[in-house]
């Protein structure tokens, strides 16, 4: 299963580094690119991709969803189990594929998730053979929390942003996520994002920057 999704070239026109954005349930590639307009100014050789999810979503047909979700799509917890696993073999293909087309590896990489994108950033990073540079979590939880520590093969540094009114995904998944990555020996740091609800406010997106600017070793 191939992925695709839209791309922003290096505004340095040679790019270095990666940026991957995972969207949310619903949503697809083209609401998250957008991010780049903000970040590429203090990111000039890095290349961001937004690769949409493999499969539309049952209550949305114009979004696309990594797994289904039982509470919102009548899905059971086993198709949506399968639809998660079927989803994280596929995005941890087009990583591969990715760092194959760019000659981009894997510790010039950082994961930008937001919603279900988070949660599929944490689920298939630490499973992966090599580390990325880190993680920005968005909004989201950490699935299966419970078999992380046993599955880990990779670790890296992570980011958890997470507004307080948030109504979608509850403001407690972030510090539950946070306990169980560093108890599999994840290096962690979480921030609220006071007066938020489900999205991304400026104070977050800021610290992500700073973030993915420490993780790819760029000065200032």
């Amino acid at each position: 299963m191939s992925l695709t999704g839209p791309a922003r070239n290096a505004a340095s026109g040679t790019a270095s580094s990666l940026v991957v954005l995972l969207h949310g349930y619903g949503a697809d590639g083209a609401d998250l690119i957008g991010l780049a307009d903000p970040l590429a100014p203090h990111l000039p050789d890095t290349e961001f991709r937004a690769p949409n999810a493999p499969e539309p979503c049952s209550v949305n047909p114009m979004g696309r969803q990594w797994f289904p979700i039982p509470w919102i799509d009548g899905s059971s917890e086993a198709q949506a189990r399968a639809g998660m696993l079927r989803a994280a073999e596929a995005l941890d293909a087009w990583l591969d594929a990715l760092a194959t087309e760019t000659g981009i590896g894997p510790e010039r990489t950082v994961l930008v998730g937001f919603s279900q994108g988070t949660m599929m950033s944490l689920h298939v990073a630490p499973r992966r053979r090599t580390p990325l540079a880190g993680i920005v979590g968005f909004s989201g939880r950490l699935l299966a929390p419970e078999m992380l520590a046993s599955e880990t093969v990779s670790r890296m540094p992570i980011l958890l942003v997470h507004g307080d009114r948030d109504d979608v995904v509850p403001p407690a998944a972030m510090p539950e996520a946070a306990e169980a990555l560093r108890c599999a020996g994840f290096p962690v740091a979480t921030h609220v994002s006071r007066g938020t609800a489900h999205g991304i406010a400026p104070d977050g997106l800021g610290l992500a920057l700073g973030f993915i600017r420490q993780r790819l070793g760029i000065d200032g």
